[in-house]
């Protein structure tokens, strides 16, 4: 007998039953409003003023990064403009107000209160100017009549936090970032009397000091220099075929210290406008810092020199600094009036990060060397290895590279390219004159390698 019915189904069976069931019994709005998807990215545009006692943040969003708000809606999906008051205060309260920390010097805000929240169409411009925006938002809503569908509406909010004075500084953290896979915040302080500041980055930034004293600019960016030298797989690379050679302090010193001169100047430089922002630039300085660790290994291996060395890392250093100032380029802005002050704080966690390496690279490979391999092949077996690596890294970058046209020659270029052909041999002959005036007998006393010692 062939038994038919669910005992035949077995529990892959009624697992897709269930499945298909519960398909069917979801009440389909034909909307879109009942399932919110998260959306792959989002811009959001926040300006902050104080005005006397009051702290107001205007901010910005897509409706649609709202989840778990159920929006009325009327027709084919359009937003009925006259239903959705409290729903448009509650996702401003649960997605823009309750994600974000507001402080008046070192002291957090109290929780904000919400002032007015509305819809926009996708095409209003209030959010040009603070006056605009403020009118936009405590203004009256959309006509009733307005066909405006959710997922294109904007939500315009307007928050207040009481504050001590407006003439205190100013922090925020935004925590946006969960809005969407992607979001970029747009956000603007305005402070009494002084010139708007602008910011724009991506998913969550920390603390944003809107008007950073001179010490906070110094501790972010030391931080940052420190955090980018260790997180730089290339950087590190470059630094280990610095070492494998020269192990010891003098000519360690002088071979560091040409390079943190190169590339301060360079960073410094593109800082300041000084370097070209063709969309070819970046991707070139990439495939040259990995040219560096490519020439830097082969001269391990046929036997490095100091005085060839320094003058070699200085000039590679250069090419380094112009891939330091690429990661700092987004983070200038949370400098505030403290440019130069920020750059050098820059510089030195980056100096900071090289010396940890160095503090770790020189005893392991003095280690390696006694206990594991000859210092000989060990050197030729490690530089081959990072030389490898570099030359890969190398084509890929040059292919990217080719993908852009080649600039065109013409008296701009040349003019730039004249002028850091004049800057690099003022630095050369400036830093062989340092050496020179340290005395011949300094330099003549390091030991050139290990390696041409044994020789």
């Amino acid at each position: 007998m062939v038994l038919r019915g669910p005992s035949r189904l077995g529990m892959g069976g009624l697992t897709v039953a269930l499945v298909v069931w519960l398909s069917l019994s979801v009440p389909d709005r034909g909307d879109g409003a009942s399932v919110h998807e998260i959306p792959s990215d989002v811009t959001i545009q926040a300006i902050i003023k104080p005005d006397g006692n009051r702290l107001l943040v205007l901010v910005r969003a897509p409706l649609r990064a709202m989840r778990d708000i159920e929006f009325p809606l009327s027709g084919p999906g359009y937003l009925d403009i006259g239903l959705a008051d409290q729903s448009l205060k509650d996702a401003a309260i649960l997605w823009l107000g309750d994600n974000l920390e507001l402080y008046e010097g070192d002291v957090r805000l109290s929780e904000g209160r919400l002032v007015a929240a509305l819809a926009s169409i996708p095409s209003d411009r209030s959010f040009g100017t603070f006056e605009d925006a403020l009118a936009h938002v405590t203004g009256p809503r959309l006509p009733e009549s307005t066909q405006l569908y959710w997922q294109q509406a904007m939500l315009d909010a307007l928050f207040e936090y009481p504050i001590e004075s407006e003439a205190a500084r100013f922090s925020i953290h935004p925590r946006f970032e969960r809005l969407a896979l992607r979001v970029v915040t747009v956000l603007r302080f305005m402070p009494p009397g002084g010139a708007v500041r602008a910011f724009q980055y991506a998913g969550d930034p920390g603390l944003v000091r809107l008007d950073p004293r001179w010490h906070q600019a110094v501790i972010r960016f030391v931080e940052l220099g420190f955090l980018h030298i260790l997180d730089g797989i290339d950087h590190l690379l470059f630094l280990l075929c610095l070492v494998i050679p020269f192990r010891k302090i003098r000519p360690l010193v002088i071979i560091v210290t040409a390079f943190t001169v190169a590339h301060s100047v360079t960073l410094i430089a593109s800082a300041y406008g000084l370097a070209p922002d063709a969309l070819w630039f970046p991707p070139l300085v990439e495939a040259l810092i990995a040219a560096s660790i490519v020439y830097m290994a082969l001269e391990n291996i046929v036997g490095a020199q100091l005085h060839r060395r320094w003058m070699i890392t200085l000039a590679f250093g250069l090419v380094h600094g112009f891939g330091f100032s690429f990661a700092l380029r987004d983070t200038l802005q949370f400098a505030g009036s403290h440019l130069v002050t920020s750059l050098l704080s820059f510089n030195l966690g980056v100096e900071l990060g090289q010396l940890l390496v160095l503090l770790a690279l020189v005893p392991a490979l003095n280690l390696l060397f006694r206990f594991v391999v000859a210092e000989r092949m060990g050197t030729i077996v490690l530089s081959a290895l990072v030389a490898h690596q570099g030359w890969h890294w190398m084509g890929d970058r040059l292919a990217v590279v080719n993908q852009f046209p080649w600039p065109a020659l013409d008296g701009a270029l040349i003019a730039m390219a004249l002028g850091w052909l004049l800057a690099l041999a003022a630095l050369g002959g400036s830093s062989w004159w340092v050496l020179r005036l340290l005395g011949d007998r300094a330099a003549g006393q390091v030991e050139a390698s290990p390696l041409v010692a044994e020789e």
